[in-house]
């Protein structure tokens, strides 16, 4: 006999299989309440419309947000010469102590946020908070992000430079910022100065726009890219519930892992990345193939292609989906499939390129990311390791390490997606589930990886079932990789102190997910048995008793 549910006394199912087979009439995929008795309607309260967040994480991570807020605009990505700060009386927290102590709440945002995202997990996993509150809290959390500086990266400088290179008469994709004169090319880190754009045309139409919108005034202009990249968040919000039911997974988990998680709030949203239209590209032309409208899904996640090129490697997956939907062999299918995705592909991609007025130069520049070094991607520290192991018996370069042990990770690459590919023929919500998969070995295999890579994966890969210790990884890895640059967007990769110090918070927040009091300091924690989460809690990974 299964146990009833917490909220409405209903049973629920116990497998993937059984809730994918459920009717219907089954209670919303956001968690709604189940629908009441008939007779006079029950007058709705605020709380009731919006899931009954938990007061405790949405204020502290509101309070959060806010500090990060206010600090950014003294240590963030601020801008060479600010035409608000400069030469008034609030332009000391541009310098010195000023500049000390917006660090000083930058971080302890972070911090903050972190730990309302872990009181806002623990609501999730004792099914006291579902969808709905889960997504109220995070657009409370996000809200001030918007309006913020630049957060941990100056990449939105490039956005705008790249979009006006284009209006000034070069051509974005042979020229770097540096061509540019005038504000957006002096606020663009020297690092990208003479690069020329890796992003596709769609997101050379879109910054194009918001260049031409903005003229000089550069503070509208990070606004105006922050909501220009915001469709992405709400097709992302709208799509996750859905293909969340459709791959096994629960609700208010994906919505906790992938929305809510601090690293789409303050870097994703905060950082003003354009991954953000990725990310809502993918998961909703994921969920459109799935529904049957295989033509649309691809031609989605080809639009998110024309953002970033990762993208990619979801359509052999789509196709796959398309495959399976049709008659004929098995080979047949796919080759039918193929072709019918391919055509798909060519004719929304050229019309992206023929409406940004580019051409093809784009694809040349994708090489560009390759140029940083750091050991967040798997084989530059396999590489770095390596040299640093010889580099203590005899004089040799760095390079040649690094170049072999990428070309071994493309390797591996290659041999990871064939698999996943292979193995999901059948179609289907597993080879949505496979792409995922594809997509975050993308992130992590490639010659250069930055802490939002990982949201390609994850914008399907969240929609998954989850177990707890997976949960609890996700949890340090992603407290990591959102301090892993300076609060003004340089590298912190080489910091060992100031890792070593927020590897311990990270620890700390993993723990805390399933162990309220890890240090025991509340009062009579000693004597009192130390209480844990089952760890079978996971909708999807769970196993109920009778």
């Amino acid at each position: 006999m299964k146990p009833p549910s917490p909220v409405d006394g209903s049973t629920l199912p116990d497998t993937a299989a059984e809730r994918a087979a459920a009717p219907s009439g089954a209670p919303d995929i956001l968690d709604a309440p189940p629908p009441v008795e008939p007779g006079p309607a029950p007058r709705r309260s605020w709380r009731d419309r919006f899931g009954h967040p938990a007061r405790r994480p949405l204020l502290l991570g509101l309070a959060a947000a806010l500090m990060l807020l206010i600090g950014g605009f003294g240590a963030g990505g601020v801008l060479v010469h600010d035409p608000v700060l400069t030469n008034s009386p609030l332009g000391f927290w541009r310098y010195g102590h000023g500049r000390e102590l917006a660090s000083v709440l930058m971080y302890g945002g972070v911090g903050l946020m972190v730990w309302a995202w872990i009181l806002l997990g623990r609501e999730v996993l004792a099914h006291r908070a579902r969808g709905r509150a889960v997504l109220t809290t995070a657009a409370v959390w996000t809200a001030p992000m918007l309006f913020a500086p630049p957060l941990f990266t100056r990449d939105i400088f490039s956005y705008l430079a790249q979009g006006g290179l284009p209006l000034a008469g070069f051509d974005p994709y042979a020229v770097g910022p540096e061509a540019l004169p005038g504000i957006f090319a002096d606020n663009v880190h020297y690092f990208w100065q003479d690069t020329p754009a890796p992003y596709g045309p769609l997101f050379i139409l879109i910054a194009k726009a918001v260049a031409w919108v903005t003229g000089d005034t550069i503070i509208l202009g990070v606004v105006l890219m922050r909501l220009a990249l915001l469709p992405g968040l709400l097709l992302f919000v709208w799509a996750l519930p859905e293909l969340t039911r459709r791959l096994g997974g629960r609700v208010s988990v994906a919505l906790w892992v992938a929305v809510a998680n601090p690293l789409t709030v303050i870097h994703m949203v905060g950082g003003g990345h354009n991954d953000l239209l990725v990310v809502g590209l993918l998961a909703t032309g994921a969920l459109i193939a799935l529904r049957g409208r295989h033509a649309l899904g691809i031609a989605l996640v080809t639009l998110a292609m024309a953002v970033k090129a990762s993208a990619v490697i979801a359509l052999p997956f789509l196709v796959l989906v398309w495959a399976a939907h049709m008659s004929g062999s098995q080979r047949a299918r796919i080759a039918k499939a193929i072709a019918a995705g391919l055509a798909v592909f060519v004719a929304v991609f050229a019309a992206c390129t023929f409406a940004a007025g580019v051409g093809l130069g784009w694809l040349p520049a994708l090489s560009a990311p390759s140029m940083i070094v750091n050991w967040m991607s798997l084989p530059t520290a396999v590489g770095e390791f390596t040299h640093t192991l010889l580099s203590a018996l005899v004089n040799v370069p760095k390079q040649p390490f690094i170049n072999v042990s990428r070309v071994l990770g493309g390797i591996l690459l290659v041999y990871i997606a064939v698999r996943q590919w292979l193995a999901a023929r059948d179609g289907g919500p597993d080879a949505v589930r496979r792409a995922g998969v594809v997509l975050l070995a993308t992130a992590v295999l490639s010659p250069a990886m930055l802490p939002w890579y990982v949201s390609w994966g994850m914008a399907l890969v969240a929609a998954t079932a989850w177990s707890v210790r997976a949960l609890q990884m996700t949890v340090f890895v992603s407290v990591m990789l959102t301090i892993c640059y300076y609060s003004n967007g340089e590298d912190a990769l080489y910091n060992p102190p100031y890792l070593i110090a927020w590897g311990l918070v990270a620890v700390l927040a993993a723990v805390s997910l399933v162990r309220p009091d890890p240090l025991r300091l509340s009062a009579g924690a000693w004597q009192r048995p130390r209480q844990e989460f089952p760890a079978n809690i996971v909708d999807g990974a769970e196993q109920r008793t009778s």
